[in-house]
């Protein structure tokens, strides 16, 4: 295993447990303890994570694991997921995306649509997360908007009132929104408060809004609400939804696609 795999593998399982043991690190991933002890001091380093005798715990109890560290998590569920809400996009849409790991995969099921290869444009993306754009910033066909802001570490996203001059400006025919969490009762919502605050304005401007979640996202809360849930027309998830989960979205007047 890599050092780059070993690290990702590392802080999923911390973000997981909130708190990790030499040993019992060791043994999950196969490697030996020296190799686990050398991974922790150098996370540590990085202020990934706070060294403790024997192991290591998170930072905090709303612990947010930067996105080049998430790539790998749920990375099927995810593509499928990509691939659906691409397909609930229509030629010459206006869209906007939010920042995350499956909005990232929504803009590469886009890139790679037959029927939008061509166009003036084939679509226009408004982003305000800098690796979205610049993904999609080389298809000729594609008119990409990026807000202003400061960008955000973690997520890669701009956010602060930068963004408000650029995003009270224009109309959205759709928005795609990733999310921490989604909950049929508290609506969605992110770690980060200035991050929840730009994608509000997403969907504001949006006609419609879809969230772009797999299972382990919904049911849950965190800290900075983004939009009530009766300002979601559609969830796509993947289908280790638990069906009671799927159902009380159902009743709230959600479409959820499970793929």
């Amino acid at each position: 295993m890599s050092r780059d795999a070993r690290w990702k593998a590392l802080l999923e399982l911390l973000v997981e447990r909130g708190r990790l043991d030499v040993e019992g690190a060791a043994a999950e991933l196969a490697v030996s303890a020296a190799t686990i002890r050398r991974d922790f001091d150098q996370l540590a380093e990085q202020q990934m994570l706070v060294r403790t005798r024997g192991g290591a715990v998170v930072h905090g109890v709303s612990y947010e694991l930067p996105l080049r560290y998430k790539t790998a998590r749920r990375a099927p569920e995810k593509q499928r997921i990509a691939k659906a809400v691409a397909e609930l996009i229509a030629p010459g849409e206006a869209v906007g995306l939010t920042g995350g790991t499956t909005t990232t995969e929504v803009a590469r099921a886009l890139a790679v649509r037959g029927d939008l290869a061509s166009g003036s444009p084939a679509l226009t993306v408004v982003t305000n997360a800098l690796n979205i754009a610049n993904e999609l910033a080389v298809r000729p066909q594609f008119k990409i908007v990026v807000t202003g802001g400061v960008a955000r570490a973690q997520s890669y996203e701009l956010i602060g009132p930068l963004a408000d001059g650029v995003l009270g400006q224009i109309t959205l025919d759709v928005a795609v929104l990733g999310v921490v969490s989604f909950d049929a009762v508290h609506g969605a919502a992110a770690h980060d408060e200035a991050e929840a605050a730009i994608n509000r304005l997403l969907c504001e401007r949006a006609e419609r809004v879809i969230v772009a979640a797999d299972s382990s996202k919904l049911g849950r809360r965190a800290f900075a609400r983004i939009c009530a849930t009766d300002a979601v027309g559609t969830l796509v998830t993947d289908t280790a939804a638990a069906p009671e989960e799927v159902r009380r979205f159902e009743e709230a007047g959600i479409t959820v696609v499970t793929v």
